[in-house]
């Protein structure tokens, strides 16, 4: 018997075209301030996870779309908007550039947990660590010293 083909996985939110353009425009100002071997996301491709899956198996992929669509359907609209910067891990050692979420986060983390539930139900790993909600801008291959990096503005990460 073969064995079933296996695909990398992740479940996100797309953002409005609204959010993307104000992003678009944050990442406009940044390149002006910001210089290293830092690899810009474009806005297009900018989304939220909720959950990383992993490797997993085509068949799972239904029973996943079933559960969202379930949760999606009794969920009211988020309102969600761009708040804040940061950088991972820390200003002084910058791997990853973020911008935060804002907006209706409670409820984007309640709809979280709840999918989340219902997919360990499903057989699916629950996530330990609490979830955040940073918009990853662009990895940082050679942190770019200290200029166009405010250590106040970039320390800490999303709440």
């Amino acid at each position: 018997m073969a064995e079933e083909e296996k695909v990398r996985a992740f479940l996100a939110i797309d953002p409005p075209e609204a959010v993307l353009k104000k992003i678009a425009a944050i990442q406009e100002a940044l390149r002006k301030n910001i210089h290293g071997s830092i690899s810009w996301v474009r806005p297009q491709g900018i989304h939220l996870t909720l959950k990383f899956f992993g490797d997993i198996g085509r068949k799972d992929i239904g029973e996943i779309s079933r559960l969202v669509s379930g949760h999606a359907a009794a969920s009211r609209e988020l309102k969600l908007d761009v708040q804040g910067l940061g950088v991972f891990p820390n200003s002084r050692r910058p791997r990853v550039l973020w911008i935060g979420v804002g907006g209706d986060v409670v409820r984007l983390i309640d709809l979280q947990h709840a999918i989340d539930r219902g997919l360990e139900a499903c057989g699916f790993k629950r996530e330990e660590r609490p979830f955040r909600a940073p918009l990853t801008q662009a990895p940082i291959k050679k942190p770019p010293g200290r200029a166009g990096i405010d250590k106040k503005k970039y320390e800490k990460g999303p709440e």
